[in-house]
């Protein structure tokens, strides 16, 4: 039987139906939301032997037929995974998986196969929904549904679900995710958003800027929105008749176990905490040691049987007493106070050879940060479902596993880590400038030297300084703070700057980036429900205290971007012609343009509009391309009475051919090539590539030019019994003409040689 279910959500109905695809997945859900078409599937199994977490595994496939495209690889089918496709499976995941029940350790997969895209609703919303909607549909332990939207600050105001095009009018871009608690409101369990890349200008014209005061209405907002997804999903869950399959949790440990840990312990581990993280975990990795021999000899022959119950026991002692210090003694791991921020440094410059490179530490943390400067025809091309067909600013990172003194896996980048670069990449695209005003692509690589707890906010910093050690002239500085929560019986302590085992212990996650006007970027992961809107609402404001605190050790390091690029980067000029004469330009099958490049040794970057782009690695070469591009389209006038500096381009039997400007070329007659004597032939006196000033004597009514030699070595007449070859010294000569005249023959010798190269 088929069911469906539909509701206005924002400015287009969200459909769900169920029944007539895909009927042997325990939970299929085929969602619309405008014309924008997704399959979500969700299937589990029974759990593997001895496992002690949870294996839920998202997977989003794109199908290029969705928007009416075939792929663009060798094979002409979808390959790997896109970065839009990971991401939207992490946007899925974080808020599903704490959704599923204590102790559930069934193997579940869910797959959105992405069947249609309209170019205005994105599909990540479409997908957060449906999962949500097909695990109920499964019956699964699940305490959900999870309902999803976007929220768009679009002229002050928070749009829910706006399109493509209204987003990129908004100054601010989140997506919000949440369940409803016991008492029937609405728990914020994902939070991910970020500033577009013309919300600086919007700003500068007037626009409402994102600040933290506005961030935390649109959450408030956005909890409405949730409400009437998850009513949605309700509805037609209950329409389906779905049962919930049985469960019964098995916790991983017995609380006689956690009593005897304990009793051992608690104390010792108590004393065990120092601020030094090393000598921290030497202890407590000792003192685990002591506690697992004593519940041994506490157990006896039956701790054979229940040895896997003192690592989730363990784990569970060390939360409770971390939890403890910082609730009733306001003191935490390191013996920082809740908003105090770890020592930073930051350095720039660390790297001789790279276009820009800085160095940012806080605490153990440290990330070396590398921007790299290139032409625009280095743009990344995107080959997905996105309307974004380009990608000019590029931020990649990296994690090594010696960055935690660890052994691990080396090659491609997993999920965390495009996850990472993309937050960072958000984070800084408001803040960098336009193709028009900095017209270079750019690709930032963040390397994790040290981790202990936010990372990826480090390779915010980090970015901010090579940017500007390269001489990106960037907006405004950006930093990044990350917030955790610790909440017991309705007292909730945020905490500025958390380690890593504050993340893992806490129950919130939350990561602000921004500069000192506004919010750039955000992503928040909670655990617990029940959290007040303005305890939200205070932590974005306490981040905001320790980004300005980060922002003045920054700009102690470097104030404001290098007033000229790097003299390691590529120098770029911009110039503007005409469209009509990009034709002219570029030659036929590309000749002219060739030959400049080759002249020059510039690359070389036409756009439709008649932009020209011209690169070199030094000033001169690319001066010399933009003065010979704009002859082209700007061709100087020929008049009669005027002299030209020109090279000759042909001899022929009665004179030679000189070109004056681009496209326009005039004849010196053999008989003037003499100095008072024929000629037998053109050659006696001049050759090809060689530089002649002459006067323009008459330009007929077709358009033919008559040229005179001019200049001393043409006044003085040729002495009487003089070789004709001797004269090489006077217009035979070669003239310094520097690397244009020698790379000049080059190209047309390999011309003549290559044939069909030109």
């Amino acid at each position: 039987m088929v069911t469906t279910r539909s509701r206005q959500i924002g400015g287009s109905t969200f459909t769900l139906e169920t029944g007539r695809m895909a009927r042997l997945a325990q939970g299929a859900v085929f969602a619309t939301y405008g014309e924008t078409q997704v399959l979500a599937t969700c299937v589990s199994s029974a759990p593997r032997e001895g496992i002690d977490f949870f294996p839920l595994t998202v997977d989003v496939e794109e199908r290029m037929y969705a928007a009416g495209k075939i792929p663009g690889s060798f094979f002409r089918r979808e390959g790997r995974p896109s970065e839009t496709a990971i991401l939207t499976c992490r946007l899925i995941d974080r808020p599903l998986r704490p959704t599923f029940k204590d102790g559930y350790r069934d193997e579940v997969q869910i797959i959105n196969t992405i069947l249609g895209v309209d170019q205005q609703n994105p599909y990540d919303i479409v997908a957060m929904n449906a999962s949500s909607a097909a695990v109920m549909l499964a019956g699964l332990p699940f305490d959900g549904p999870v309902g999803a939207v976007r929220m768009g600050f679009i002229d002050g105001v928070w749009e829910v679900n706006p399109t493509f095009q209204r987003v990129a009018q908004g100054t601010f871009d989140v997506v919000v995710a949440g369940r409803r608690n016991d008492a029937g409101e609405i728990d914020i369990l994902m939070i991910e958003g970020e500033a577009p890349d013309q919300a600086w200008n919007l700003v500068e014209a007037g626009a409402a800027p994102p600040t933290e005061e506005a961030v935390a209405e649109g959450l408030e907002a956005a909890k409405r929105a949730i409400a009437e997804a998850i009513e949605l999903q309700e509805d037609f869950v209950s329409a389906a008749g779905v049962v919930p399959r049985p469960f019964e949790p098995k916790p991983l440990y017995g609380q006689d176990v956690l009593d005897a840990l304990a009793a051992f312990a608690e104390s010792r581990l108590e004393d065990s905490i120092v601020p030094d993280k090393a000598e921290r975990e030497a202890r407590l990795e000792a003192l685990k040691a002591e506690a697992r021999d004593h519940l041994a000899a506490t157990l006896g022959d039956a701790f054979a049987d229940r040895a896997g119950e003192f690592a989730p026991a363990w784990k569970a002692l060390q939360k409770r007493v971390m939890r403890r210090r910082v609730i009733e003694r306001g003191v935490r791991l390191d013996g920082r106070g809740p908003t105090e921020i770890r020592p930073i440094s930051a350095e720039v410059g660390v790297l001789a050879r790279a276009h820009g490179s800085a160095l940012f530490s806080r605490g153990d943390t440290q990330v070396l940060n590398i921007t790299t400067l290139g032409m625009l025809r280095m743009t990344q091309l995107i080959d997905t479902l996105d309307l974004e067909e380009t990608k000019r600013y590029m931020h990649h990172y990296n994690f090594p596993p010696f960055s935690t003194g660890e052994t691990g896996r080396v090659g491609s980048p997993r999920r965390r880590e495009i996850g990472h670069g993309a937050l960072a990449e958000r984070a800084l695209v408001p803040v960098i400038p336009s193709e028009e005003e900095f017209p270079y692509a750019l690709r930032l690589v963040s390397d994790v030297l040290s981790s202990n707890g936010s990372t990826s906010m480090a390779s915010v910093c980090g970015s901010t300084l090579s940017l500007m050690d390269a001489g990106v002239p960037i907006k405004a500085p950006v930093a990044g703070i990350a917030m955790g929560m610790i909440a017991e019986g309705g007292t909730y302590v945020t905490l500025t700057d958390i380690l890593g085992a504050e993340d893992a212990l806490g129950d919130m996650d939350f990561k602000v980036a921004g500069t000192r006007s506004f919010v750039t970027a955000i992503q928040l992961d909670m655990k617990v429900t029940g959290l007040p809107g303005d305890v939200l609402a205070d932590a974005l404001k306490q981040a905001r205290e320790a980004r300005f605190q980060i922002l003045d050790v920054m700009e102690r390091a470097i104030a404001a971007p290098r007033e000229r690029v790097s003299p390691r980067a590529p120098r770029i000029l911009t110039i503007q012609i005409p469209v009509d004469k990009i034709g002219e330009v570029i030659g036929p099958k590309g000749k002219r343009i060739n030959e400049i490049i080759a002249m020059t040794g510039a690359d070389i970057d036409i756009q439709d509009d008649g932009t020209v782009f011209i690169g070199s690695a030094d000033g001169e070469g690319a001066d010399e391309a933009a003065r010979m591009i704009e002859e082209i389209a700007n061709p100087r006038p020929v008049l009669v009475g005027e002299t030209y500096e020109g090279t000759v381009v042909k001899t022929t039997t009665f004179g030679a051919f000189v070109n004056l400007v681009p496209g326009r070329d005039g004849l010196v007659h053999i008989s003037k090539l003499g100095r008072g004597r024929r000629l037998s032939n053109v050659e006696e006196a001049v050759r090809e590539g060689d530089r002649l000033q002459v006067l323009v004597e008459d330009i007929d009514a077709q358009g033919k030019i008559s040229l005179k030699p001019i200049g001393p070595e043409w006044e003085a007449p040729v002495e009487e019994g003089a070789e004709p070859a001797a004269a090489d010294a006077g217009p035979h000569r070669r003239p310094s003409g520097g690397r244009r005249e020698r790379s000049g023959r080059r190209f047309r010798d390999r011309g003549r040689e290559g044939g069909a190269r030109d």
